[in-house]
């Protein structure tokens, strides 16, 4: 049962988590929906120390999120997850239910396609994917749902060839690999998703084309990055990792305190001022 003075608490575990603006996006969801008893803390957690520290919460949580590295560590801890969890092994949300149930699920991938829909991206016909870790691998799930044709993986060694093409088979997406050093032909896709660390894509910055498509680059700090501000000055589609973010985060708080929609405005609103803070 939950608490019974109404106390609600959720937060956001990982390792490094200092940085993460989970606790300013969750905080001013509830400001806006006037959910005062309710708190969003975060949590430095690793692999180890994850157990532990799932065995020891009470009836006063509601949920939590996750993030690197314990998206796929917290799965064996959990009840059950849904399918868009399954499909890609990896759990960045978990509910706490009243009967002490643990559910999971994965946010990330409808919050991919939420962002590009907010920017008219609906359907393509092909796509890009710059990189192939975690993150290329929920990328390549969203596109499993709004790409006709074929998706291109720019990577740097043949075994992250191999397990992008084996997440392709698993989601039906029909994955193409390509070499890194051909990466700048990948900026001429309809749609280039960009899931690399911070300056992997700075030496592609001169090969934008004149009439670029869309880039989704899913990082936020720094921002933008040289590829997403060469892109916009060519007057192509950006969407970035903030997008990504409180996309995210608006459904994990409509799973967490069952209130929909969330305030996605707010919440992106205090998103941009902490980072402009920072």
């Amino acid at each position: 049962m939950a608490s019974t003075d109404g106390r609600r608490r959720a937060a956001v575990l990982g390792s490094p988590i200092a940085h993460s603006l989970s606790p300013v996006l969750h905080r001013a969801a509830y400001a806006e929906l006037g959910l005062d008893y309710w708190s969003y803390d975060r949590f430095e957690v690793d692999e180890a120390g994850l157990p532990g520290f799932i065995h020891g919460l009470d009836s006063t949580w509601a949920g939590l999120s996750l993030t690197m590295p314990l998206k796929r560590a917290i799965i064996p801890l959990l009840d059950s997850i849904s399918e868009t969890a399954s499909s890609v092994e990896a759990v960045n949300t978990v509910v706490l239910t009243d009967d002490g149930r643990r559910t999971g699920d994965n946010t990330d991938i409808p919050g991919m396609i939420a962002a590009l829909r907010e920017r008219g991206v609906e359907k393509t016909e092909s796509a890009a994917v710059l990189g192939a870790g975690a993150t290329a691998s929920s990328a390549l799930a969203a596109l499993s749902e709004i790409c006709t044709g074929p998706v291109t993986a720019y990577v740097r060694s043949r075994e992250r060839g191999q397990e992008m093409r084996g997440w392709g088979e698993r989601l039906g997406v029909d994955v193409r690999i390509s070499d890194w050093a051909e990466a700048e032909q990948a900026l001429r896709a309809p749609l280039v998703i960009a899931t690399t660390p911070a300056g992997a894509t700075d030496a592609l910055t001169d090969a934008v084309p004149d009439r670029p498509g869309t880039l989704f680059d899913v990082l936020y700090e720094p921002w933008p990055t040289g590829l997403a501000a060469a892109w916009a000055a060519r007057n192509g589609a950006v969407v970035g990792g903030l997008d990504l973010l409180v996309h995210q985060a608006v459904l994990q708080v409509e799973q967490m305190t069952g209130h929909s929609p969330a305030p996605l405005a707010a919440m992106r609103q205090a998103g941009e001022e902490a980072l402009a803070a920072r």
